[in-house]
This record gives C-alpha cells, sequence and structure tokens, in this order.
C-alpha cells in the first residue's frame, strides 16, 4: 500500500508539468508595482500593497517551508521608470512575479522583459484589453478588468435605454486609447453612433474645455475613459457647467474612492460597471473592513484592491500546489484551475491570459438613499463573465490556437 502511494505521488507531481522546479532561491518573492503618488494611488497604490501583505499573511508566511517576501516600487506612471525596476528585480532581486501595473503603458513595458525571462505577471491594476491581444505573452494574466468589459457594461447598459448618440472623453496613452476604439466598437455594433471625441493628458489640471466641447455636441451620453483624478476631475467639471443636466455622464472606470471624492450629491445616478463593491456580500463585508483598518480606516477597497488580494492568494495556491514558483510551471496552473473566491465568482483564466469573472453593474446612490459613510452603490444587475469579457476568438493573441 505504501509502495503504491508513493507511485501515485510520484505521478500526480509529474503531471503537473515538467517546468516545475521547486522554490526558487528558497524564497517566493512578489513584486508590486503602483502608483505610489500620482492620480492612480488611491485606487491602487498603497493599498494594493496592504492588500498583497494580507494575502500573505493570510497564507501563513510561507509556502513549501520557504518564506514569501513582498516588495514594491512606484513607477510614477512612465514605462521607461517601470521597465528599470523591473529588470533589476528580474535580473539581479530574484522576483518571482510582479503584480499590480496599474498603468497600461508600464504594464506593456514590463511584459516585454518578463517575456523574455518566463517570468510571470499578474496584472491587477492596469485596463488595456491589448494585454491579452496584441500584448498578450504566455506568463501573464489580466485579472480584475479591462477597458473591453467596463466599457461594454455600461454601453449595453445605456444602449437598452435608447441612448443612441455619444460622445468620447479619453486620456491620451495606451489605456484611454483601447478603451475609446473598444466602446466606438461596442457602440456601432449596438445600432448607435459616435458623434465626437477629445483626447486629454493624464492628469489634466483644467477639463473646462474638453467639457465644453462635449456639451456642445449634445450626445445623449458622454461616456469618460480614464481613472483616478481624471474621472473624478472631469465630472467636476461636468456637474459645474451643467452638463449633467442634459447629458447622462457615463464614465467606463469608476472607483469607489473616486464616489467619496465626489460626494453622493455630485456623483449620485451615476452607472457603470464594477468587478467589486464591498457591501455585496458577508464574504466581500469581511475582507473589507480588515483591510479598511489596515488602512487606518481611511478607504474601503477598490476593485484593484481586492483583485490583487485574490490574485496573489491564487498564486500561492498554485505556488504551493506544485511546489514551485516556476513562472510558466504556475500559470499552467492556474490556467488549468477555477478561481473562486470573495472577489472572483465562476471564474477562470483562459489561454490568452483573461481571467474571467462575473462583473456587477453599479448605480450610485442618492445622498437620502445612504445608511452611512462607503453605502454608496446599488447593485442593479450581475454580468456574466462570458458576456463581460471580449470572446478570446476576436483577440489578437499570438500564441492562442485558431
Amino acid at each position: 500500500m505504501k509502495m503504491t502511494a508513493l507511485a501515485l505521488a510520484m505521478a500526480a507531481c509529474c503531471t503537473t508539468g515538467a517546468q516545475a522546479q521547486g522554490i526558487s532561491d528558497n524564497v517566493v518573492k512578489i513584486a508590486v508595482l503602483s502608483d505610489m503618488s500620482g492620480p492612480y494611488a488611491d485606487t491602487a497604490g498603497r493599498g494594493s500593497l496592504e492588500a498583497t501583505r494580507m494575502a500573505v499573511e493570510d497564507f501563513g508566511g510561507t509556502v513549501g517551508g520557504k518564506k514569501i517576501e513582498v516588495v514594491f516600487a512606484d513607477h510614477q506612471g512612465k514605462a521607461d521608470v517601470g521597465a528599470s525596476r523591473a529588470r533589476t528585480w528580474f535580473d539581479t532581486d530574484g522576483v518571482d512575479v510582479v503584480v499590480d501595473l496599474n498603468n497600461s503603458a508600464v504594464a506593456m513595458a514590463v511584459y516585454n522583459l518578463a517575456k523574455e525571462r518566463n517570468k510571470l505577471v499578474l496584472t491587477s491594476g492596469g485596463a488595456s484589453d491589448a494585454l491579452t491581444s496584441e500584448a498578450c505573452m504566455p506568463t501573464a494574466i489580466h485579472y480584475t478588468y479591462d477597458t473591453y468589459a467596463m466599457a461594454s457594461g455600461v454601453a449595453h447598459a445605456m444602449l437598452e435605454k435608447g441612448k443612441n448618440d455619444w460622445y468620447i472623453m479619453a486620456v491620451d496613452y495606451a489605456f484611454g486609447k483601447a478603451g475609446a476604439e473598444t466602446v466606438t466598437n461596442i457602440v456601432s455594433k449596438g445600432g448607435g453612433k459616435i458623434v465626437g471625441r477629445t483626447n486629454f493628458p493624464l492628469n489634466a489640471s483644467d477639463f473646462s474645455s474638453f467639457v465644453l466641447q462635449a456639451q456642445e455636441s449634445k450626445a445623449s451620453v458622454v461616456t469618460l475613459v480614464s481613472a483616478g483624478n481624471d474621472t473624478i476631475n472631469a465630472i467636476k467639471s461636468a456637474k459645474q457647467f451643467g452638463l449633467m443636466q442634459k447629458q447622462t455622464v457615463a464614465p467606463q472606470f469608476m472607483f469607489i474612492q473616486d464616489v467619496h471624492s465626489l460626494g453622493l450629491r455630485t456623483a449620485q445616478g451615476l452607472t457603470f460597471a464594477t468587478a467589486f463593491y464591498w457591501d455585496r456580500t458577508p464574504e466581500t463585508r469581511a475582507f473589507s473592513q480588515r483591510f479598511f483598518e489596515r488602512m487606518g480606516k481611511k478607504s474601503m477597497p477598490s476593485m484593484v484592491h481586492a483583485g490583487t488580494y485574490s490574485a496573489v492568494t491564487q498564486y500561492l495556491k498554485a505556488v504551493a500546489a506544485i511546489n514551485s514558483d516556476d513562472g510558466p510551471a504556475v500559470t499552467k496552473y492556474l490556467k488549468s484551475n477555477k478561481i473562486e473566491d470573495f472577489f472572483s465568482q465562476n471564474g477562470h483564466v483562459r489561454e490568452d491570459g483573461r481571467m474571467v469573472h462575473d462583473l456587477y453593474l453599479a448605480q450610485v446612490k442618492s445622498p437620502e438613499e445612504s445608511k452611512g459613510p462607503w453605502d454608496y452603490y446599488k447593485i442593479l444587475a450581475t454580468i456574466p463573465g462570458d458576456k463581460a469579457f471580449r470572446p478570446m476568438a476576436d483577440g489578437k493573441c499570438a500564441f492562442v490556437k485558431k
């Protein structure tokens, strides 16, 4: 009987893949690369670092008897800065996986390095759906959301209400360009039309001219392809100039920190897709209250924070299961197993690296509807993952079998 058990154990080990090599350097090293000081710092930044540390602590601080270490850096919103830090991590510091990457241009630069070195990247903050299309790579998993899913969720909701003429305000870099292209395609296929578009610089200081152009278009929907401070300032400007009285402002990316900053008087009625809401289930509340305490009772978790915790936890489960931190081997395991936790329902990783899971259509409550601080969303509907995310067949991922 002992020999049979031993033989079965050896067979199970071998079937996890010939690439599994054990724990490199006797430590599992996780690197958080995020915007720690710029426009996206509140929705990722320190919160992503704390979420990663929480995941490591909840896992016990070790895996396979080996210590888990967490390091971090600020990419400053610059692809060259992010790439330089990732190169040092990979080549000198023994980092096994990079998480967050809440800037698509930074993510793409890191992807190129990780591909050369067979390192795993868990993009829990970056948004461009090109990360599972033209920029895809075998050892990258795009985890929380993407431009296609966020645009799809809000566009279908607005089109169903008969709002067919759209104006796009997009941040002028990879994320904004991908989102603008996506919403254009979805609106066109849904029978609507794009009547105008404005691109604005990242971290713009003045949105008045952009808002006035959108107002002059008389479009039924003005959609914002932006995040963080850019979204907040654009909505404030839209409110100031009276745009929101006659036109619907539909942000493609809205975070709970944005609503908190705007206040319910300004943000009420905004409708958008979200990957996470802290008060949706007992499990989301339990995680979120712990996170809230860790953040000095200043912020509930964003969808990036929750996605980062989930991604790191699933990564550590994979490392434990195959007793290896080898990038290709861990990726193979994650693509072969369902991902179910407080963040991910009906989750699985496709061949192109897209982690597919359910999203939610949310609407901001009025001040009268809110029962207290951070009670901001009404969840209107669940958007099944296979409806929310772009079909793999429609992508341009080079290594996906056609």
